[in-house]
């Protein structure tokens, strides 16, 4: 049997495409390695979000290129978003690469590998959109465990001013409401107990006149579904509907990661983010006044183009407001082809990590504050295994949540959801005792 090897970067979206890729593979008698040493097939799937993604690539291509010398029959490829936003300079440099294939073109995989030989020095790519393509029917190669993910649509329509997004994954399109289903409830079938429902913009979801609130709350209803999740949220389609249909259904998780960027409109109406700071609050407001014991994720971006000390402090402002359970705090990364690399940066690369820094205190001492509260209270976890630390008998889960729970156990835990009582914290981590 043929082997395939798969690294992949970037969000949770390039993942499930892996593991979609993986199906399509399958049916054609590709089994999955860990070890690229042992593949007739390696696969790059790739990020272009941030700079520091692609040289992560670029670097990894090379490394793997070497492989080629000692395995003649291997085959290289690049998917995902750098090989529509980067085909012509990998192609270029990176000679060896056998093809690339965007988003959009995964179905025609196993045909192009087909026409790929070693004797004839030709590089394939198929990076083109295709308007109508949501892989609707088709069952990925989950990973093992519990918990997996679904993609409920692909591309995104917001044009925000830093994102390269909907130029290498194209505009918005919804996949079918039964093709959702019928996938969740194989996976349910699977013994697979919590969902997390993927997108680039997850709330705009809309199929024949049903929205995201009424898909979310028909995936809740599957019968052995414990937990759903759902990312990644924009705040200008977080509606009423939705807070409600977390709040009314007890499986639905109490988390929304919903980013901000900025807490200053100046920087907002600039990242085109169409919604600002007072909207954003009075949304933290009503999710936290409807959903008990609310977790409250972010993203914010540090040193966007004519971002003044002022605009800074709006943001330092904001993060203390809202006190976030976590936020992921980025540098300004300039893409070629977005609205904001026409524009002038004003901040010095020492500048921006300065604010970064600034930032992370202060998020860092908010998350203490808030795990510490939990510390004397019951939770329930998932279990996704070993601690990262591997010491012994430590294993670890995450709470509705999403906060990850650190425990003892003198054997293996044989239940997937097991109530903790929360005994310390350290940092982002909580340490439970078995209940």
């Amino acid at each position: 049997m043929k082997k395939v090897y798969f690294e992949t970067y970037g969000c949770q979206m390039n993942k499930y495409d892996s593991e979609l890729v993986a199906g399509i593979l399958k049916s054609e008698g590709y089994e999955q390695t860990a070890k690229a040493d042992d593949a007739d097939l390696i696969l790059l799937n790739t990020c272009s979000v941030r700079e520091n993604a692609e040289t992560r690539v670029f670097g990894r291509i090379s490394a793997l290129g070497s492989l080629k010398k000692q395995h003649s029959g291997l085959k290289i490829g690049v998917l995902g978003c750098m090989a529509v936003r980067l085909k012509n300079e990998i192609i270029k440099k990176k000679p060896f690469v056998d093809f690339v294939i965007g988003p959009d073109n995964y179905r025609a995989l196993p045909e192009l590998l087909v026409k790929i030989n070693d004797k004839v020095k030709e590089h394939f790519e198929l990076s083109g959109f295709d308007s109508f393509e949501t892989y609707g029917e088709l069952f990925p190669a989950h990973s093992a465990g519990r918990s997996a993910w679904v993609a409920i649509m692909r591309g995104c329509n917001n044009f925000c001013s830093y994102c390269i997004v909907p130029y290498v994954r194209g505009r918005e399109r919804s996949r079918s409401v039964t093709d959702i289903l019928n996938e969740v409830k194989k996976l349910a079938g699977q013994n697979y107990i919590e969902i997390t429902l993927l997108g680039q913009n997850v709330n705009s979801y809309n199929f024949e006149q049903i929205d995201f609130a009424d898909l979310i709350s028909l995936v809740a209803d599957v019968p052995g579904i414990k937990r759903v999740r759902f990312a990644t949220s924009h705040p200008k389609d977080l509606s009423s509907k939705l807070i409600e249909a977390i709040a009314d259904h007890p499986n639905i998780c109490n988390n929304i990661h919903l980013p901000v960027q900025s807490g200053s409109d100046n920087i907002l109406k600039l990242m085109n983010r169409n919604y600002n700071r007072s909207h954003y609050l009075k949304l933290v407001g009503s999710a936290r006044k409807k959903i008990p014991n609310l977790g409250l994720s972010t993203d914010i971006i540090v040193g966007f183009p004519g971002e003044t000390e002022e605009d800074f402090q709006e943001t330092v402002t904001l993060i203390k407001q809202v006190e976030f359970d976590g936020s992921f705090i980025f540098k300004y990364s300039p893409r070629e082809g977005t609205a904001a690399y026409r524009m002038k940066e004003t901040l010095t690369e020492k500048e921006k990590v300065n604010r970064i820094q600034i930032l992370n205190e202060i998020q860092n001492k908010i998350t203490l504050k808030r795990n510490q509260k939990l510390i004397g209270k019951i939770e329930t976890i998932l279990v996704e295994g070993p601690s990262k630390k591997a010491k012994p008998n430590q294993y670890m889960g995450r709470t509705e949540s999403n906060k990850i729970v650190v425990f003892n156990s003198v054997t293996q835990p044989e239940k997937e959801l097991l109530a903790v009582k929360i005994v310390d914290v350290q940092g982002h981590t909580l340490f439970g005792e078995l209940v």
